[in-house]
């Protein structure tokens, strides 16, 4: 089995509604975000799956949060926009990126700072 992983990241800002803290102010991050996908085949020229195109996928998925207030971007106009919450999003949308792909979506992974992340994987 092989696990290709790549890491983009992008800047936001977000407020947690409901937190009991300074949380619940709007604050940035530049959020790192990592997708691992599994394969357990290699294409004829030795690739499991294309680190640019993952990249690129990725990529669509961020740029719709880069530089933003998440709050104000859906979903996160109806759920906390948690890291959480920003995982489990994420993987969603890179899960139908990846619909026709020789690889599966095993989990992505958001650093909110470089001493806190999630990782989100179904099951």
């Amino acid at each position: 089995m092989y696990e290709i992983t790549v890491e983009l990241d992008f800047d936001a800002a977000h407020a947690l509604r409901g937190y009991q803290g300074k949380c619940e102010n709007l604050h940035g991050h530049r959020f790192k975000v990592a997708a691992t996908v599994k394969g357990s085949k290699l294409n004829e020229i030795g690739l499991a799956y294309d680190f640019t195109l993952l990249k690129k996928q990725l990529g669509e998925i961020l740029s719709k949060y880069d530089h933003t207030n998440l709050n104000d971007v859906p979903p996160f106009t109806q759920i906390n926009p948690s890291s959480e919450n920003i995982a489990v999003t994420i993987y969603r949308e890179l899960e139908k990126k990846l619909a026709q792909a020789p690889v599966a979506l095993d989990n992505i992974e958001v650093w909110e700072s470089p001493q806190s992340r999630v990782i989100y994987r179904p099951g």
